[in-house]
């Protein structure tokens, strides 16, 4: 028998985890890391206190193997606190320590479910920065009519904004689109009350001028009704409108997905007493088999199996 070649093995890529972040944690976080590291090429460090950590990691596993590590910290920055005031007084926190990992390059990428200032203070601390970057940027990948995904940036990280941190949102989210969306040529679109370039506020307007001048697919303003319907790949605005934005689209989709939850309810509710009238009504001349009673209205009326299938009247 010929020896069966060796495959190689996928190289595994390290993500740093923060295991203290959500309102649950750790469960939703160690969760998710066995989840990732199941279906993924991924090895997954953990952080937050390893004793906590590994007790409920070894009833998890139940000795399965994987691809997981427990890097400890003994400070957790929680949802209510003032993102200066805790990221300089936690100096081992969960989000600190994860992120010192990436900076080390002994990780890829940081993730967190925790208070989202205290996170974006952190990393800029300990990251630093990009050369031509004044300030990071929150984005949000929306989906669109066209079935390709829009990039709206920033959504709240800036609530203030001028007109060159827009230019860099632009910059930032085109080169986003094309590295891991891979979009060719990304449309990029300057969210306005307008689509003409006069359109909109002081800063809008000034924007618009210097993203003309980008070597970027500027495509001009764009509405707020652009943004699901495909017309731009990246959407740029200051962290107050995008933030509105957002959180709006959450609230309409909530309301839509109750109200198709009700309009569904009162369907199936009025279709079942329907049916049972329809089932009462014929009960003195034919045997109903409950499991098979249809309404009048709908499909017909199913009789017994015994019986021959009747037909509703015209």
């Amino acid at each position: 028998m010929l020896p069966q070649p060796v495959r190689p093995q996928t190289a595994l890529t390290d993500i740093v985890l923060d295991a203290m972040g959500s309102d649950k944690a750790p469960e939703p976080e160690l969760r998710g890391a066995i989840l990732a590291c199941r279906e993924h090429p991924v090895r997954v460090h953990l952080v937050g206190p390893e004793a906590t950590l590994r007790a409920l990691l070894d009833e998890h596993l139940e000795g399965e193997r994987l691809a997981i590590h427990i890097v400890n910290a003994t400070e957790r920055i929680g949802m209510d606190e003032k993102a200066a005031v805790a990221v300089r007084s936690k100096l081992d926190s969960s989000m600190r320590v994860g992120l010192k990992l990436v900076r080390e390059k002994r990780a890829a990428g940081f993730l967190t479910a925790g208070n989202t200032g205290a996170a974006m203070a952190t990393a800029k601390m300990v990251l630093r920065a990009l050369p031509g970057v004044d300030r990071p940027a929150l984005t949000a990948i929306l989906p669109t009519s066209s079935g390709s995904p829009c990039v709206l940036l920033d959504v709240g990280a800036n609530v203030e904004c001028k007109p060159h941190n827009l230019e860099q949102f632009a910059v930032m989210g085109e080169m986003y689109s094309r590295s891991v969306l891979k979009i060719s040529r990304p449309r990029v679109g300057l969210l306005s009350i307008g689509e003409e370039e006069s359109k909109g506020n002081e800063l809008t307007r000034e924007a618009y001028g210097l993203l003309k001048q980008l070597p970027i697919n500027f495509i001009g303003n764009v509405e707020g009704r652009d943004i699901y319907n495909g017309k731009a790949d990246v959407i740029v605005c200051d962290g107050f409108v995008g933030n509105v934005a957002l959180k709006t689209s959450e609230g309409l989709g909530r309301f839509v997905s109750e109200m198709l939850r009700e309009s569904l309810t009162r369907t199936v509710t009025a279709r079942c007493y329907r049916a049972r009238r329809c089932a009462n009504s014929r009960s003195a001349s034919t045997t109903v088999n409950t499991a098979e009673r249809r309404c009048w209205g709908c499909a017909g009326f199913a009789s017994s199996p015994t019986a021959p299938r009747t037909t509703a009247p015209s």
